[in-house]
């Protein structure tokens, strides 16, 4: 896991949003569905996710917009009202929509820091993108109890309670 960042920074194209995160990501995605193909004109989308109370934005405001995913529950996405850049997706599933954020990780200052811990969805990868040997594949999502680390997902189960807590 990408865990020896502890503080980063990042933005929108434009630089009407900038925002800082004062936390390691949990995991980072390489998601390689066909929403994520299509939402990023690529062939897959980069997320490293966050606990959202270490994001704050430091200068601009966003926008929202949902659209789908492939849970059928949604997301919603973060940009960037000037330039239309996504800064970051939440999603409904479990009900820690406004607990975790997806931080794009093209928009972090030193993107070369978060590499994919795993890659998603690989059932919908393009045939012409190759993996390293040594990657951790699935073809849908995973279960995270397998994938995540026993410190990370202690804390989302805390966030998750939480999330059931507030409803």
């Amino acid at each position: 896991m990408t865990d020896n960042v502890e503080v980063c920074d990042g933005g929108c194209a434009c630089g009407y949003v900038r925002y800082i995160i004062n936390a390691a990501p949990f995991i980072t995605h390489c998601c390689h569905c066909s929403y994520c193909q299509r939402q990023t004109g690529s062939a897959f989308a980069l997320n490293a996710l966050f606990d959202a109370k270490c994001i704050t934005i430091k200068t601009g405001d966003i926008e929202e917009i949902i659209t789908p995913s492939p849970s059928g529950k949604g997301q919603v996405i973060a940009r960037c009202p000037q330039c239309k850049v996504a800064l970051w997706s939440s999603y409904f599933m479990g009900g820690i929509k406004s607990l975790i954020r997806f931080i794009r990780v093209g928009t972090l200052d030193e993107p070369a820091q978060f590499p994919p811990d795993v890659h998603i969805y690989t059932q919908s990868k393009q045939p012409w993108v190759k993996l390293p040997s040594n990657s951790v594949v699935f073809e849908k999502f995973y279960d995270f109890k397998a994938v995540w680390s026993k410190e990370n997902e202690v804390i989302r189960q805390s966030l998750l309670a939480k999330a059931l807590d507030d409803k």
